[in-house]
Protein backbone atom coordinates (compact mmCIF):
# COMPACT_ATOMS: atom_id res chain seq x y z
CA UNK A 1 0.00 0.00 0.00
CA UNK A 2 1.25 3.47 -0.87
CA UNK A 3 1.90 6.03 1.86
CA UNK A 4 0.90 8.77 -0.54
CA UNK A 5 2.11 10.60 -3.62
CA UNK A 6 5.15 12.88 -3.79
CA UNK A 7 5.84 15.13 -6.78
CA UNK A 8 9.51 16.08 -7.17
CA UNK A 9 10.86 18.56 -9.70
CA UNK A 10 14.44 18.50 -10.91
CA UNK A 11 14.32 14.72 -10.52
CA UNK A 12 16.69 13.71 -13.32
CA UNK A 13 19.86 13.80 -11.19
CA UNK A 14 21.45 14.96 -7.95
CA UNK A 15 19.30 15.71 -4.93
CA UNK A 16 16.02 15.20 -6.78
CA UNK A 17 16.90 11.74 -8.06
CA UNK A 18 18.18 10.64 -4.67
CA UNK A 19 15.06 11.95 -2.95
CA UNK A 20 13.02 9.85 -5.39
CA UNK A 21 14.98 6.74 -4.38
CA UNK A 22 14.59 7.39 -0.69
CA UNK A 23 10.90 8.31 -0.79
CA UNK A 24 10.21 5.19 -2.88
CA UNK A 25 11.96 3.13 -0.20
CA UNK A 26 9.67 4.72 2.38
CA UNK A 27 6.60 3.59 0.43
CA UNK A 28 5.57 6.65 -1.57
CA UNK A 29 4.40 6.74 -5.18
CA UNK A 30 6.18 9.36 -7.25
CA UNK A 31 5.50 11.98 -9.87
CA UNK A 32 8.89 12.94 -11.25
CA UNK A 33 9.62 15.77 -13.65
CA UNK A 34 12.68 17.42 -15.17
CA UNK A 35 13.86 18.71 -18.52
CA UNK A 36 15.74 15.51 -19.31
CA UNK A 37 13.62 12.38 -19.58
CA UNK A 38 16.26 9.71 -20.30
CA UNK A 39 17.83 9.85 -16.81
CA UNK A 40 14.37 9.76 -15.24
CA UNK A 41 13.44 6.70 -17.28
CA UNK A 42 16.56 4.95 -16.00
CA UNK A 43 15.68 6.06 -12.46
CA UNK A 44 12.15 4.70 -12.79
CA UNK A 45 13.56 1.36 -13.95
CA UNK A 46 15.94 1.32 -10.99
CA UNK A 47 13.12 2.01 -8.53
CA UNK A 48 10.94 -0.65 -10.18
CA UNK A 49 13.66 -3.24 -9.60
CA UNK A 50 14.09 -2.31 -5.94
CA UNK A 51 10.46 -1.48 -5.12
CA UNK A 52 8.16 -3.15 -7.67
CA UNK A 53 5.01 -2.04 -5.84
CA UNK A 54 5.80 1.63 -6.26
CA UNK A 55 4.15 3.66 -9.00
CA UNK A 56 6.37 6.19 -10.76
CA UNK A 57 5.02 8.61 -13.38
CA UNK A 58 7.32 10.85 -15.43
CA UNK A 59 6.92 14.16 -17.23
CA UNK A 60 9.32 16.34 -19.16
CA UNK A 61 9.20 19.80 -17.62
CA UNK A 62 11.03 23.09 -17.89
CA UNK A 63 10.02 24.97 -14.74
CA UNK A 64 10.46 28.33 -16.50
CA UNK A 65 7.44 27.43 -18.66
CA UNK A 66 4.58 28.56 -16.42
CA UNK A 67 1.85 26.95 -18.48
CA UNK A 68 3.68 23.61 -18.56
CA UNK A 69 4.20 23.63 -14.79
CA UNK A 70 0.47 24.04 -14.14
CA UNK A 71 -0.42 21.46 -16.77
CA UNK A 72 2.03 18.82 -15.51
CA UNK A 73 1.07 19.24 -11.86
CA UNK A 74 -2.59 19.00 -12.83
CA UNK A 75 -1.90 15.80 -14.78
CA UNK A 76 -0.21 14.24 -11.75
CA UNK A 77 -3.19 15.16 -9.57
CA UNK A 78 -5.59 13.60 -12.08
CA UNK A 79 -3.55 10.44 -12.63
CA UNK A 80 -2.87 9.74 -8.95
CA UNK A 81 -6.20 11.06 -7.69
CA UNK A 82 -4.38 13.14 -5.10
CA UNK A 83 -1.00 14.76 -4.47
CA UNK A 84 0.15 14.64 -0.87
CA UNK A 85 3.45 16.47 -1.18
CA UNK A 86 5.19 18.67 -3.74
CA UNK A 87 8.94 19.23 -3.47
CA UNK A 88 10.08 22.34 -5.32
CA UNK A 89 13.62 21.21 -6.01
CA UNK A 90 14.54 22.19 -9.59
CA UNK A 91 17.36 24.69 -9.58
CA UNK A 92 20.31 26.16 -11.40
CA UNK A 93 23.72 27.17 -10.11
CA UNK A 94 24.99 29.46 -12.85
CA UNK A 95 26.16 32.91 -11.90
CA UNK A 96 28.74 35.64 -12.16
CA UNK A 97 29.70 38.78 -10.28
CA UNK A 98 27.38 41.62 -11.21
CA UNK A 99 28.77 43.96 -13.81
CA UNK A 100 31.13 41.42 -15.39
CA UNK A 101 29.19 40.84 -18.61
CA UNK A 102 27.29 37.68 -17.63
CA UNK A 103 23.82 39.03 -17.00
CA UNK A 104 22.56 36.15 -19.14
CA UNK A 105 23.78 33.57 -16.61
CA UNK A 106 22.38 35.49 -13.65
CA UNK A 107 19.03 35.99 -15.35
CA UNK A 108 18.78 32.30 -16.20
CA UNK A 109 19.45 31.40 -12.58
CA UNK A 110 16.87 33.91 -11.37
CA UNK A 111 14.22 32.66 -13.79
CA UNK A 112 14.76 29.02 -12.88
CA UNK A 113 15.29 29.30 -9.14
CA UNK A 114 12.79 32.00 -8.25
CA UNK A 115 10.25 32.54 -11.02
CA UNK A 116 10.19 28.78 -11.66
CA UNK A 117 9.71 28.12 -7.93
CA UNK A 118 6.88 30.66 -7.88
CA UNK A 119 5.11 28.81 -10.72
CA UNK A 120 5.57 25.47 -8.95
CA UNK A 121 4.28 26.82 -5.65
CA UNK A 122 1.27 28.34 -7.40
CA UNK A 123 0.44 25.10 -9.22
CA UNK A 124 0.87 23.06 -6.04
CA UNK A 125 -1.33 25.43 -4.06
CA UNK A 126 -4.15 25.12 -6.58
CA UNK A 127 -4.13 21.38 -5.92
CA UNK A 128 -3.78 21.70 -2.15
CA UNK A 129 -6.54 24.31 -1.84
CA UNK A 130 -8.89 22.04 -3.78
CA UNK A 131 -7.93 19.02 -1.65
CA UNK A 132 -7.91 21.09 1.57
CA UNK A 133 -4.62 19.44 2.53
CA UNK A 134 -1.05 19.04 1.32
CA UNK A 135 2.61 19.50 2.13
CA UNK A 136 4.62 22.04 0.14
CA UNK A 137 8.40 21.68 0.43
CA UNK A 138 10.72 24.34 -0.97
CA UNK A 139 14.43 23.58 -1.29
CA UNK A 140 16.40 26.71 -0.45
CA UNK A 141 20.11 26.86 0.49
CA UNK A 142 22.31 27.85 3.40
CA UNK A 143 23.50 30.65 1.12
CA UNK A 144 20.03 32.20 1.47
CA UNK A 145 20.76 33.27 5.04
CA UNK A 146 22.98 36.19 4.01
CA UNK A 147 24.01 38.04 0.90
CA UNK A 148 26.78 36.19 -0.91
CA UNK A 149 29.59 37.61 -3.02
CA UNK A 150 30.65 37.30 -6.66
CA UNK A 151 29.20 34.33 -8.56
CA UNK A 152 26.94 33.43 -5.60
CA UNK A 153 25.16 36.79 -5.32
CA UNK A 154 22.16 36.04 -7.53
CA UNK A 155 21.92 32.38 -6.55
CA UNK A 156 21.73 33.30 -2.86
CA UNK A 157 19.15 35.99 -3.58
CA UNK A 158 16.90 33.55 -5.43
CA UNK A 159 17.09 31.05 -2.59
CA UNK A 160 16.23 33.75 -0.08
CA UNK A 161 13.22 34.54 -2.25
CA UNK A 162 12.15 30.88 -2.19
CA UNK A 163 12.25 30.92 1.61
CA UNK A 164 10.16 34.11 1.64
CA UNK A 165 7.48 32.42 -0.48
CA UNK A 166 7.24 29.68 2.11
CA UNK A 167 7.01 32.12 5.00
CA UNK A 168 4.28 34.06 3.26
CA UNK A 169 2.22 30.91 2.79
CA UNK A 170 2.70 29.91 6.42
CA UNK A 171 1.58 33.38 7.44
CA UNK A 172 -1.57 32.97 5.37
CA UNK A 173 -2.54 29.95 7.43
CA UNK A 174 -4.14 27.93 4.63
CA UNK A 175 -6.26 25.15 6.21
CA UNK A 176 -4.71 21.71 5.90
CA UNK A 177 -1.43 23.04 4.50
CA UNK A 178 2.04 22.31 5.86
CA UNK A 179 4.98 24.29 4.44
CA UNK A 180 8.63 23.33 4.89
CA UNK A 181 11.82 25.05 3.80
CA UNK A 182 14.95 22.93 3.54
CA UNK A 183 18.32 24.68 3.67
CA UNK A 184 20.94 22.22 2.39
CA UNK A 185 24.59 22.85 3.17
CA UNK A 186 27.29 21.35 0.99
CA UNK A 187 25.83 18.17 -0.48
CA UNK A 188 27.47 16.54 -3.47
CA UNK A 189 25.21 16.90 -6.51
CA UNK A 190 25.27 17.40 -10.24
CA UNK A 191 25.22 21.15 -9.63
CA UNK A 192 28.59 21.11 -7.88
CA UNK A 193 30.24 18.05 -9.39
CA UNK A 194 32.60 20.29 -11.36
CA UNK A 195 34.16 21.50 -8.10
CA UNK A 196 37.44 19.61 -7.85
CA UNK A 197 38.97 21.25 -4.80
CA UNK A 198 38.19 19.91 -1.35
CA UNK A 199 35.20 21.75 0.13
CA UNK A 200 34.83 21.91 3.88
CA UNK A 201 31.79 20.07 5.24
CA UNK A 202 30.82 18.50 1.89
CA UNK A 203 28.89 15.24 2.31
CA UNK A 204 27.93 12.65 -0.27
CA UNK A 205 24.55 12.81 -1.95
CA UNK A 206 22.96 9.85 -0.16
CA UNK A 207 23.99 11.12 3.28
CA UNK A 208 22.83 14.67 2.67
CA UNK A 209 19.54 13.65 1.12
CA UNK A 210 18.84 11.28 4.01
CA UNK A 211 18.92 14.33 6.29
CA UNK A 212 16.64 16.24 3.90
CA UNK A 213 14.11 13.40 3.72
CA UNK A 214 14.06 13.00 7.50
CA UNK A 215 13.29 16.70 7.94
CA UNK A 216 10.60 16.58 5.24
CA UNK A 217 8.97 13.53 6.82
CA UNK A 218 8.82 15.39 10.14
CA UNK A 219 7.24 18.32 8.29
CA UNK A 220 9.74 20.69 9.80
CA UNK A 221 8.97 24.36 9.23
CA UNK A 222 12.65 24.93 8.45
CA UNK A 223 15.65 22.64 8.54
CA UNK A 224 19.38 23.20 8.06
CA UNK A 225 20.75 19.93 6.72
CA UNK A 226 22.77 18.00 7.61
CA UNK A 227 22.21 19.32 11.15
CA UNK A 228 25.93 19.12 11.89
CA UNK A 229 27.61 21.47 11.19
CA UNK A 230 24.90 23.58 9.53
CA UNK A 231 22.67 24.32 12.52
CA UNK A 232 25.48 26.09 14.43
CA UNK A 233 26.83 27.63 11.22
CA UNK A 234 23.34 28.92 10.41
CA UNK A 235 23.09 30.49 13.85
CA UNK A 236 26.40 32.26 13.29
CA UNK A 237 25.66 33.28 9.71
CA UNK A 238 22.59 35.23 10.76
CA UNK A 239 24.49 37.19 13.41
CA UNK A 240 28.12 37.70 12.41
CA UNK A 241 29.51 40.53 10.26
CA UNK A 242 29.79 39.82 6.54
CA UNK A 243 33.57 39.86 6.79
CA UNK A 244 33.38 36.81 9.07
CA UNK A 245 30.56 35.11 7.16
CA UNK A 246 32.78 35.09 4.06
CA UNK A 247 35.23 32.84 5.90
CA UNK A 248 32.50 30.43 6.98
CA UNK A 249 31.04 29.75 3.51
Amino acid sequence: MSRGTVVITGASAGLGAEMARQFAALGYDLGLCARRTAPMTALRDEIARSHPDRRVELRALDVTDDEAVHRVFGEFATEFGTVDRVIVNAGLGKGAALGTGRHDANRQTAMTNFVGALAQADAAMEIFRAQERGHLVLVSSMSALRGMRRAMTVYAATKAGVAAIAEGLRSEGVPGLDVSVIYPGYIRSEMNEHVTQRTRFMVETEVGVRAMVAAIERRRVRAYVPAWPWVPIGFLMRRLPLSVVRRLT
